[in-house]
């Protein structure tokens, strides 16, 4: 017997959809890249023709976002339960709570990134525990392995993203667990992500007050960077990494990181090793804006040369 034609999934239908127009430069994708982790990531995908993909777990609930058009007028579209609180962050997402002419280069490179980069914003995605978790991968371990930790786990724990199937979304999409999901992932999971017993307690431990953890994002950032560290396993790295992104906080500087310190310092004053004490002196003049100082001399300069090979990452049994 001849079998039945399958039609074609429709498209679902979009939570809504907004159009805003900055008030200044944009540049939409480097506005954003630092959500991005890495290429594999899930939740974060940049099609060729320039639009953007994020799916995220809102205090609403999932959901999809969707910007395209030009830096002078964006259009968002979403999806899911969380369609609407996405489009009504969108504007913070893309750096209007952010006041870039507060920021004055004192440095010839700063100063000619500055200039290139007019339409560099922070941003701010309103998500504390978004933020937090794949900060708290990060800990201590190479990039590489810390993408893939993220990715696995959001893979094999996390939802397909809302609006995904039937659209002309990147195929593979997810937003992450749950809060009762991530307490749910088995041991077996962390370690075949490569995650240790370390971090994975921690994270534990923020999803237990998830809920009160994405309430810090109304407090400043000096207020959300205090309690964040009352966590076991929570520093002053982990909390700058966070809000960067939750808060857009411009002077969120990272201390504690392996790299940071000697790239800032190779590209103020040509020394290839500094640590974190010089990096902030060199960084003093910024006070108040040492993040946005950070973001535009790494745009700006190479790190420093490589004198060992790059570390690899460990093999997990």
């Amino acid at each position: 017997m001849p079998q039945e034609a399958v039609a074609p999934r429709a498209a679902p239908a979009p939570a809504g959809t907004r159009t805003w127009v900055p008030d200044g430069p944009l540049d939409v994708r480097r506005t954003l890249m630092p959500l991005r982790r890495g290429g594999g990531d899930p939740t974060f995908r940049i099609t060729p023709d320039g639009t953007v993909w994020r799916a995220s777990r809102t205090p609403e609930g999932p959901g999809t976002l969707r910007l395209t058009g030009s830096p002078a007028a964006v259009e968002g579209t979403a999806w899911g339960p969380g369609g609407k609180w996405l489009l009504d962050a969108m504007p913070a997402l893309l750096g209007a709570e952010d006041d870039p002419t507060a920021f004055v280069p004192r440095h010839r490179v700063v100063h000619a990134a500055h200039r290139r980069h007019p339409g560099l914003r922070l941003t701010r995605t309103g998500l504390v525990l978004e933020s937090l978790i794949p900060s708290v991968l990060e800990q201590k371990v190479t990039t590489i392995e810390a993408y893939r930790a993220w990715r696995l786990l959001v893979l094999k724990h996390g939802e397909a993203a809302p609006g995904v199937q039937g659209s002309d979304a990147p195929r593979g999409m997810r937003v992450m667990p749950a809060p009762r999901e991530w307490a749910r992932v088995p041991s077996w999971d962390w370690r075949g992500a490569g995650v240790d017993n370390k971090r994975a307690s921690t994270v534990l431990r923020a999803v237990r007050v998830g809920a009160r953890l994405d309430t810090l994002a109304a407090r400043s950032a000096e207020d959300a960077s205090a309690l964040l560290q009352t966590l076991p396993g929570i520093g002053p790295w982990t909390a700058a990494e966070t809000l960067q992104r939750s808060h857009g906080a411009p002077d969120a500087v990272t201390v504690g990181d392996l790299h940071l310190p000697h790239h800032i310092g190779y590209a103020l004053t040509g020394e290839r090793r500094s640590d974190d004490e010089t990096m902030l002196r060199l960084l003093a003049p910024y006070d108040g804006q040492r993040h946005r100082a950070t973001r535009l001399i790494l745009l700006a300069s190479p790190p420093p040369p490589r004198q060992a090979p790059r570390l690899g990452p460990p093999a997990h049994r």
